[in-house]
């Protein structure tokens, strides 16, 4: 059944709406340049994402891309007139960009890349960046800054995570030709590959097991997720022990138990 939807942005370059059941879709809308990022749309997608991040209503993010593509990366006019600007004007322009990404990666909502057509990339980023990644058969995936005498600066963190040094040193390093849908399910990239005609039942698959779940434990598994990286493995175990006594203390603790015990789905708030 359609879900009726309630828009958050006006269409732009990004559009943002969410539904009633509060899944979010944040759509990169450039599709006459296959969502091509330039300074405006990094800030309206960085805008949507932090805004549905601070909603308590919304369960889950959903990343898409109108037209063909999801994302073919940067702008080449944005890009020509990067050599115009001055060093400074450059930092502002990579900050923008790492923070949007570091939005993404952080929501507290399970945020979930519906991925068609080139992913390349900033569009690359976005998907290490997700939770989720589920992409078309006609997908492909690439890197390919160093053939543009460029470095895949701001996104390396979030690509270095997803595919581990060893492969992201091959892929950065070389540029090579963007690789398939069914590659990039083999690298760990997405998690999962379907038909183009399958991708939206696919997502709308996660989504429903995503609002199945306790929104409150979803978001404190995130934050377990994040903080892990920084931390020795014996003050990870003292950190999650805290958090999972705190966690058995909240009322959706005490809903999901006893909903299981009374064989009934969970009333989450």
């Amino acid at each position: 059944m359609k879900q009726e939807s309630s828009v958050i942005s006006q269409p732009g370059v990004v559009t943002c709406q969410v539904d009633a059941r509060g899944v979010a879709r944040i759509a990169l809308n450039r599709p006459e340049l296959h969502n091509a990022w330039n300074p405006e749309l990094v800030v309206a997608l960085n805008d949507a994402v932090v805004r549905v991040s601070q909603e308590r209503d919304v369960r889950a993010v959903v990343l898409a891309g109108e037209g063909r593509s999801f994302s073919a990366g940067g702008d080449l006019r944005w890009m020509r007139g990067i050599l115009d600007l001055s060093s400074e004007q450059r930092r502002q322009d990579a900050l923008r960009i790492g923070a949007l990404l570091v939005a993404v990666d952080a929501c507290p909502k399970p945020v979930i890349a519906r991925v068609h057509g080139a992913a390349i990339g900033g569009g690359f980023g976005l998907v290490c960046c997700s939770d989720i990644a589920i992409a078309g058969t006609q997908a492909s995936f690439g890197l390919s800054e160093v053939r543009l005498g460029i470095v895949p600066a701001m996104i390396s963190p979030f690509v270095v995570a997803r595919l581990g040094e060893a492969l992201a040193r091959a892929r950065f390093l070389t540029g090579r030709d963007p690789v398939s849908a069914a590659d990039a399910l083999a690298f760990g990239i997405v998690h999962r590959v379907v038909e183009q005609d399958e991708l939206d039942a696919a997502v709308e698959e996660e989504v429903g097991a995503i609002l199945r779940s306790a929104p409150g434990a979803i978001a404190e598994t995130k934050r377990l997720f994040h903080r892990a990286g920084g931390l020795s493995k014996g003050e990870m175990i003292a950190e999650a022990a805290d958090a999972l006594v705190k966690r058995w203390e909240t009322a959706e603790a005490r809903e999901g138990l006893q909903a299981f015990l009374e064989k009934r789905k969970p009333a989450w708030r």
